[in-house]
């Protein structure tokens, strides 16, 4: 069984069509597995060998993708988010004990000056004039050589062990965990994705998805890849270029978190006609919650199935996931496990029955083994082998796990605990919503209220007595939103998923 990202890349036709872009030759997938071992040999001729670790600021495109793929297959790759500002830069590159830094020529990313303050190396990514989408070559800023090559112990082909990237955690309630994941996690987690989605050389995916994120990079590029299909790399997700793209790159499927999806359903109607031209095989969701009613409406308009899983970055992103036709989707389930082992656990530490409701734990190939130099996280997270995800839910007899809510987000009201995703979906039935998150804001007696933002449909009017009248009507007092607020788009993070989590401080709420 493949377990590192070199075995895993090496089935597909060296002629079938890698990585693609916006008005840009195809690279093939020989040319791919060719840039692989040309990128990691100039690493190691400037001293950067296994487990070193690599950061990549880079823009969305092909080259970021075949970048990530690069290093990944070698190096421990270490993806970054190219609008942090530099005080993050700092945090971030320290954090990592990054050994070199990757950027574009050119580019002036405050990363740049943080990394020759702290001495890590600068290497460019240089794209020759009509190069085919994502091929490159690394070059040292400021032209320097490595005193010698990588020490013998750093080189040759990297080990399923050895480690392959390295993301932080959120960070929304405490300081961001480094999650590190080996080229056997990736490995696993890209077959499990494949296997879920039934890839074939045939496909394409349309990538919209962040590529410093984990969707993006595993379920996103890594695993088609992987099946030996294609990827067509956009410069990041706009609503307004969506179908533009779709009517080039001809995709089979897409995946997006669901704020996108919602935005794509929103211009879908004007676009009826690029939609017939390109019958999508499935549209895919994961990062948050999908709501039910949102999932109708996808499938009726681009007439294939919508595929809602369920991932995480300490599980290489896939843990759970609807099957494809003719397998039972269930709307408002993220489905059967997919991947890890997936079970439900009590306080005590005790696994539960089916029907239960309790925190999700998970174990299996592509789960991380524990974050690092972080023993109390660790102690906290990795119990009797089961790694907890935070995550509130429940699998019914037939093995499909509904979400509840996060732990850390259920609201606690006065000792009633709310679940923003039950309140979401009610609010979601009412005709004139288009978007809403539910969240708890404090309060001086209760220790939390609830609260919600509230995205109207166009043309539609409403107000918030009409809305807490609406969910009083379907839930119990407690429940229902004391605050409503109306906005012209959701507050989101930097991967477009929703966070419930400090958005009562960000908009200045309180009781």
């Amino acid at each position: 069984m493949d377990s590192t990202i070199t075995e895993l890349l090496a089935a597909a036709s060296p002629d079938a069509p890698a990585l693609a872009a916006p008005g840009r030759p195809p690279l093939r997938h020989g040319a791919l597995r060719a840039l692989v071992d040309a990128t990691l040999a100039r690493l190691a001729a400037l001293g950067i060998g296994r487990n070193d670790r690599v950061a990549i600021v880079l823009d969305n495109g092909p080259e970021m993708a075949a970048c990530f793929v690069a290093c990944a297959s070698g190096v421990a790759s270490a993806p970054l988010n190219p609008a942090y500002r530099e005080e993050e830069f700092e945090f971030y590159l320290s954090d990592l004990r990054a050994k070199a830094l990757v950027v574009a020529r050119g580019s002036t990313s405050p990363a740049v000056a943080v990394a020759e303050r702290l001495g890590v190396r600068v290497l460019d990514l240089v794209v020759a004039e009509g190069a085919p989408a994502g091929a490159f070559t690394l070059e040292p800023r400021r032209g320097e050589q490595a005193p010698s090559a990588v020490p013998a112990a750093q080189g040759g082909r990297a080990q399923p062990a050895d480690l392959s990237m390295l993301l932080h955690t959120s960070g929304t309630t405490s300081r961001p965990k480094i999650v590190p994941l080996t080229q056997a996690n990736l490995a696993a987690s890209a077959r499990h994705i494949g296997r879920t989605l039934q890839f074939t050389p045939g496909d394409c995916g349309l990538n919209i998805m962040p590529l410093f994120h984990i969707h993006g990079l595993i379920a996103g590029v890594l695993a088609p890849l992987a099946a030996g299909s294609q990827v067509f790399c956009t410069p990041g997700f706009n609503a307004l270029r969506f179908f533009a793209w779709m009517d080039e790159a001809r995709p089979t499927w897409y995946t997006a978190v669901p704020t996108m999806h919602q935005a794509i359903l929103g211009r879908a109607g004007k676009n009826a006609d690029v939609i017939a031209r390109h019958p999508l095989r499935f549209l895919r969701s994961s990062s948050s919650s999908m709501p039910p009613q949102v999932i109708r409406e996808l499938e009726e308009v681009f007439k294939a199935p919508l595929v809602e899983a369920y991932g995480m970055t300490e599980a290489t992103h896939q843990m759970a996931s609807n099957p494809l036709p003719p397998g039972v989707r269930k709307p408002g389930s993220v489905g059967l496990a997919a991947g890890p082992e997936i079970a439900i656990m009590d306080e005590a530490g005790t696994l539960l029955p089916p029907g239960s409701v309790g925190e999700i734990v998970i174990c299996g190939p592509n789960v991380t083994a524990g974050y690092e130099n972080n023993a109390k996280a660790n102690a906290e997270a990795f119990v009797h082998g089961w790694f907890r995800t935070g995550d509130q839910g429940t699998i019914d007899a037939k093995g499909y796990l509904s979400l509840t809510g996060r732990l850390k987000e259920i609201i606690n009201r006065g000792g009633e605990k709310v679940s923003p995703r039950e309140i979401d979906e009610i609010l979601m039935d009412h005709p004139a919503v288009a978007q809403v998150v539910c969240f708890g804001m404090p309060h001086a007696k209760l220790g939390e209220e609830v609260a919600a933002v509230v995205v109207l449909r166009e043309d539609r009017q409403t107000s918030e007595r009409e809305l807490q009248a609406f969910v009083a009507s379907r839930a119990a007092d407690f429940k229902v939103p004391r605050k409503i607020v109306f906005m012209a788009e959701i507050p989101k993070g930097a991967t477009g998923k929703l966070q419930r989590i400090g958005l009562a401080a960000r908009l200045g709420l309180t009781a």
